[in-house]
């Protein structure tokens, strides 16, 4: 089992940048399968922000909401995902939940963006 764990939540204005990590659990490297961050809004699905396949060479995917300001990275040796969007709108608060392997996932590290 992968345990990971988001950080880097927080309220920022819009226009702003954020950048949320994500780790894992001893013995697991993000480079090892598909990962990805998601974020889901209250009253809204669970949407695709960032992804990216386990190949070395992997393009990263994008949500069509987020296009343009994100961008999904490994850092770390390894151990590590991490997210940096800019610039932030409104539409941007919703919890951000990391993903790994396609079956684990964070508990998520809120997001609110204001006016």
């Amino acid at each position: 089992e992968v345990q990971l764990k988001e950080s880097g939540g927080g309220t920022v204005q819009a226009g702003g940048s954020l950048k949320l990590s994500c780790t894992a659990g001893p013995g697991y490297n993000f480079r090892n399968c598909k990962k990805g961050w998601y974020r889901q809004a209250p009253g809204k699905e669970r949407e695709l922000i960032a992804s990216l396949d386990a190949q070395i060479d992997a393009i990263p995917q994008y949500g069509d909401s987020v296009k343009g300001r994100v961008s999904i990275s490994i850092g770390r040796g390894g151990k590590s995902l991490d997210l940096e969007i800019s610039p932030l709108k409104t539409e941007d608060t919703a919890m951000y939940y990391c993903m790994a392997c396609t079956d684990y996932w964070g508990q998520g590290t809120q997001v609110t963006v204001t006016s």
